[in-house]
């Protein structure tokens, strides 16, 4: 049900198309994988190959106890996370206090001291935060994605050899195909899938001012720039070695804009159909029960293209912000990051909406053959360019402005281009293939794409 009182879409209007990131980028989810990294360092000092062997080792029963703590965490375990927050003003230092509470009583009571042991907050948030925004893309965005792909792929293959007419600055041009077309998105939108993917997720782990003070004081003998590397390595993440107290966040910065990148191709893609369907190249499906305008019936408007460009500008601005801004802290650190960290899963959220919408949109729309045929066979001046390309290659310095003179700013017939080619002076050959060029045909290689 949607929350009639939310004051954004993503968790009102828009509530069930996002629903699915509300496993990574809630409050409840930061709350849970900050429990994960906590309990995961716990098992790493003391486990099966602990890092301190100084003491009485983990049990396997007792390492599947801690991960069950985020395994089974709960809407509750995070109210009552919030409910310590509340006394102690700090979210971190209540995961640790939670986690306590929590094996008070059993016998990893013993392990209490050691929980959030040589760690700055910023140590178990940003990793939090990398293994969020990695399960997030690989199980969420990359998905929706490559599903927008794939439906354009689809299309793109019936179209492959459906000519149109194409149009530079707004003008008619050289003709292509329907699924030429569609495909150079497809192609944009997998390379970019690509980088996303390939992408490195980082993570920092050396506590306060990122040199191991801490962890040296107590264990001075311990490699702790190889423990922590290993680390934030058995977490999927790549291991940052010089830090402040804080991951310095370019990495991220760098997703934001290829997330950013691929928003701009949608909004590209959308402008593109948008304006297919006020041409009339594409028709939309009626919707039974659906209107289109409040006072004039017969309209179908483009409204699912339109509210996916208007979520890709608030993902952009959002996402923007990120990648301008996380980069940039004060001396060892500052705490804005921590505050903007927040609307990563805003931004994302968007651009998942804009994605679902556009192919909600894009599945509505009805290819017209036949306008294409008509627009084509009304055009027959756009074979200038073969024509002159045939005098050049015949001889004819001037060929350009020959065909300058006969087509530009008129509009010319088919029988009217004929009768010229029938002045010219070539071979029988190049002659006979330009008398049977029609716009239609007249597509290049588009169909073998």
């Amino acid at each position: 049900m949607q929350d009639i009182y939310a004051l954004s879409p993503i968790d009102g209007r828009y509530a069930k198309m996002v629903d699915e990131l509300r496993e990574y980028f809630s409050e409840y989810a930061l709350i849970k994988f900050r429990v994960l990294i906590e309990v995961k360092w716990l098992i790493q000092l003391f486990g099966s190959d602990a890092v301190l062997k100084d003491k009485e080792q983990l049990t396997k029963a007792e390492e599947a106890q801690l991960d069950n703590l985020f395994e089974k965490f709960s809407e509750a375990d995070a109210l009552r996370v919030k409910e310590i927050e509340n006394t102690t003003k700090h979210d971190v230092k209540a995961v640790e206090y939670f986690i306590r509470e929590k094996i008070t009583g059993t016998a990893l009571e013993r392990f209490s001291s050691f929980v959030h042991f040589a760690c700055t907050s910023e140590d178990i948030s940003n990793l939090a935060y990398g293994v969020m925004l990695k399960e997030a893309l690989n199980k969420v965005l990359i998905p929706m994605q490559k599903e927008l792909v794939n439906k354009v792929k689809a299309t793109a293959k019936e179209t492959t050899s459906k000519p149109m007419l194409a149009h530079t600055h707004g003008q008619a041009a050289s003709p292509t195909t329907v699924g030429k077309e569609l495909l150079v998105f497809a192609e944009r939108w997998g390379n970019i899938i690509d980088l996303i993917k390939n992408a490195k997720i980082t993570g920092k782990f050396s506590g306060a001012v990122g040199n191991f003070n801490a962890h040296l004081a107590a264990y001075p003998m311990i490699d702790w720039g190889n423990v922590s590397k290993e680390f934030v390595e058995s977490l999927g993440l790549t291991h940052i070695k010089l830090t402040t107290q804080i991951e310095p966040h370019d990495n991220l910065a760098i997703i934001c804009n290829y997330i950013k990148s691929f928003n701009n191709i949608t909004m590209d893609f959308n402008s593109d159909m948008w304006m297919y369907i006020s041409m009339n190249y594409f028709s939309q499906k009626a919707i039974q029960g659906e209107i289109g305008s409040s006072v004039m019936p017969h309209k179908i408007n483009p409204i699912n293209h339109e509210n996916s460009m208007a979520n890709i500008r608030i993902s952009n601005a959002v996402i923007g912000v990120l990648a301008d801004n996380l980069p940039i802290s004060r001396m060892q650190r500052d705490l804005s990051d921590s505050s903007m960290l927040r609307n990563v899963g805003v931004g994302i959220a968007h651009s998942i909406i804009s994605i679902k919408q556009s192919i909600i949109g894009f599945e509505k729309m009805v290819l017209n053959e036949e306008v294409l045929i008509r627009d084509l066979e009304n055009n027959p001046e756009i074979l200038a360019e073969a024509i002159q390309t045939v005098l050049r290659k015949n001889g004819y310095v001037d060929a350009y402005e020959i065909l300058k003179d006969l087509t530009r700013g008129k509009k010319i017939t088919i029988e009217s281009v004929r009768e010229f080619i029938g002045t010219l002076d070539l071979s029988k050959e190049d002659k006979d293939l330009l008398l049977e060029l029609t716009p239609q045909i007249y597509i290049g290689m588009a169909s073998r794409f």
